[in-house]
């Protein structure tokens, strides 16, 4: 009796042992299957972002593309060679000018309230800079809209007296006239023409130039003339000094 009783006992454990294991297979199956399930949720998340994100980026390039192609039958296009320095006022033949001789400094990049030397602005362009230019008498909440275009780098913003039209986007050959501060006509010239790859000097800087506009920094009309040596001193005995010409601006 007593070893039925030990046999019994020693069945009993077997099976509570046996549905242990069971148990334990069991939440081992739901942990990794609910683990499982969290990394495909995860995993399933990330690429529906991707995606989504991808196929933004494609919707905003082609909506780009479409700009610029819309853009492009409106813009006018030039021939000019880079690398011509001058220190005098030039009579350019566009208004603003796209192109040809320059000041041998550079405007700086940025917004000018005032008007700036067509000079030293396209010596800005000629390094890949846009000229966003403006009427002088435009209503400020367009021009605000102006200035949020030309917040970035390699641009240029001032208004410009006798333009002639309210807005005007120059660079190196090329230029758009637009008649709103909302057309999207200025953000595809920017995206296609700043540092575009007709720019003769394309990645120069557009910073360690000059800042002054055109009333602080006025550039003369003709080449200074050195001035006549002074005539030697009677009493000197020696010859007088010669006097320097002044440099052009």
């Amino acid at each position: 009796m007593t070893k039925e009783k030990s046999q019994a006992r020693r069945e009993h454990l077997a099976r509570m042992r046996a549905e242990q294991k069971r148990k334990e297979r069991r939440t081992a199956f739901l942990m990794w299957g609910i683990g499982g399930l969290v990394i495909a949720i995860v995993v399933g998340a990330v690429g529906f972002y991707i995606i989504r994100e991808e196929m933004n980026k494609s919707e905003v390039e082609k909506a780009a593309a479409a700009a610029e192609a819309a853009m492009e039958p409106k813009v006018k296009n030039f021939s000019y060679s880079g690398s011509q320095h001058t220190g005098i006022k030039v009579n350019y033949a566009e208004t603003p000018p796209v192109g040809g001789e320059h000041n041998p400094a550079w405007q700086n990049c940025g917004i000018y309230d005032q008007p700036i030397n067509n000079e030293t602005a396209v010596h800005s362009m000629e390094h890949g800079a846009v000229w966003l230019t403006y009427q002088p008498d435009l209503p400020e909440a367009d021009v605000a809209k102006l200035r949020a275009h030309a917040s970035s780098d390699y641009m240029l913003l001032s208004p410009y007296p006798g333009l002639p039209s309210k807005i005007a986007l120059s660079s190196w050959n090329h230029q758009l006239a637009v008649d709103s501060a909302d057309s999207p006509d200025i953000a595809a010239f920017i995206r296609k023409f700043k540092q575009g790859p007709d720019t003769p000097e394309r990645g120069s800087p557009c910073t360690g130039g000059v800042d002054q506009t055109a009333a602080e920094a006025v550039i003369p009309a003709t080449a200074p003339s050195a001035e006549p040596s002074p005539a030697p001193s009677a009493t000197a005995g020696t010859d007088a000094p010669v006097a320097t010409p002044s440099p052009s601006s």
